[in-house]
Parts: C-alpha cells; structure tokens; sequence
C-alpha cells in the first residue's frame, strides 16, 4: 500500500518530530526507505505496492522535510544518520534493511561503515559516496533555484507546503544546499565506505547526472560484498523511469533469507 500520509506518526528525536509511516507486514523484516534532499515519502509512491509485501517497510521523512519538523542546528548527513537510529531505537528495531534514494543512500553508506551490526542489507540509489574537487554535480546541485525545483517537479513546492507543519521552502533549500556541498566529516562517507560489510546493492540510471558509472564502479570495488545495477535509457530517478526492471533486481535482492548469501 502506498504511503498516503493517512496512516502515520510522528517520533521525537531531540527538538524535532520526524514522521514515519509503514506498510507491509508488522511481523515481517524491518525495510526503511530513506528520500531524497528536498524529497519527501511520495518519492517511493511508484515503488512501495512492489516491494515486497512480507517485510514490515517503514518510510521516514528528514528533519524538515514531508511532515517532519525541522528542530534546530544545520542539516547534515550525520544528522540524518542520527535521527534513523533514534527511530529504530524509538521502534525497538535492532537491524533493517535500508533502501535510499539520493540523500537516502548517502545516509545509507554512513549507517553500514557506521553501524554495521544495524543495517542487513542495503540498496542505494544515484547517491554519491564522495565529493571531490571539479566533480560535474557542484554546480548542478548549488545553482539550484525555488524556480528550478517549481519547474522540475511542478507539485512539488506546493506539496510540501501542506504537509508541513512550519513550512518554509526557501529556509530549507539553503539548508540542503548547504548539506549538499559539506566536504567534512559530518558529510559524505569517503573511504570509510571500505568498512561495509552489509550485502550492497548500488543502482544508477545511465544519463544520472550526480553519480557517474566511474564513481559507482569506484565504490563498487572498495565495498566488500557489492553488486551494480546499471539501467540504460533512464536518469537519477531511475526507479521512476524503469520501475519493472529496478523493482524486479530489488525485490529479488530483498527477498533471499540474508542477500549474497552472507550469514545472518
């Protein structure tokens, strides 16, 4: 069943309420699905119905984001990182896959070089692993303007302004801008991704303009048990474009009893 921001609650962590909403089986393996920067749960919508149905799967939405207050203090991947394990601690969760988008799969490399004993399994998609100097995506991601977003995703804006509970949109962009170009410790994973032991699957569309398929194979071959899916003809949002094909890699992925037949 689709996330349709009927059926959720809202978690404290620190000074923010972050929102999570879950479908599946209550019973079955905990699956969190992480969004994107400025995304919110409906960046799953074309997704959730084929997941598979027998995990209990638990979308959350980031500080500030969706239908989650801001709290105080800059955003960052470290943060973001902190608030998931607040939520798995708030729910009882020991260990969950992760399936991120984007900033969700940034967020998902740090949880598993972090916290590898918290994360079964992990799919990430279009997220970068490292930021280095010249990389094609600065100016894309920092010259991004409110007209930019209004024009790329036409509901978008409007969308977040009533569903959040202190909305302002042009506070958070600059605040995800800012997370965006953070080259410190609180930012991207770098080579502590080598620390990841969790079996990994790193999906990219071929025309993403963010993750290349040089820096895909790059972290492919500095993560211990990793496999690539590469999909042709599509861009970032490549589980949008080719939702068969990465629905029916991921499902599958999801589905053995501990993927790459790694022992639980």
């Amino acid at each position: 069943m689709p996330f349709d921001y009927q059926r959720g609650r809202h978690i404290p962590v620190g000074d923010a309420q972050i929102y999570i909403e879950e479908t599946g089986d209550p019973a079955g393996q905990p699956l969190v699905l992480l969004p994107g920067g400025l995304g919110t749960l409906h960046d799953f919508d074309a997704i959730v119905a084929g997941l598979p149905q027998s995990l209990r799967i638990i979308g959350m939405d980031w500080r500030g984001h969706g239908r989650s207050t801001r709290g105080s203090g800059p955003l960052s991947y470290a943060g973001h990182q902190a608030d998931v394990l607040a939520v798995l601690d708030h729910l009882g969760i020991a260990s969950a896959g992760i399936l991120g988008f984007s900033d969700g799969g940034i967020v998902g490399y740090r949880l598993a070089a972090a916290c590898p004993q918290r994360v079964r399994a992990l799919v990430t998609l279009g997220a970068q692993w490292r930021l280095e100097p010249g990389d094609p995506s600065i100016p894309l991601l920092q010259g991004l303007t409110r007209a930019d977003w209004q024009t790329r995703f036409p509901e978008a804006i409007a969308q977040y302004e009533r569903l959040n509970p202190q909305p302002d949109f042009d506070a958070l962009l600059a605040d995800v801008k800012q997370l965006w170009s953070d080259i410190s410790a609180s930012g991207y994973p770098n080579e502590s991704v080598r620390q990841m032991v969790a079996p990994t699957l790193l999906v990219r569309g071929d025309g993403d303009p963010f993750l290349s398929l040089a820096e895909a194979a790059a972290l492919q071959a500095r993560v211990a048990c990793a496999g690539l899916l590469n999909i042709p003809f599509v861009g970032h949002a490549a589980h949008e474009e080719a939702t068969a094909v990465f629905l029916a890699v991921v499902h599958d992925f999801l589905c053995l009893p501990c993927p790459h037949g790694q022992a639980e």
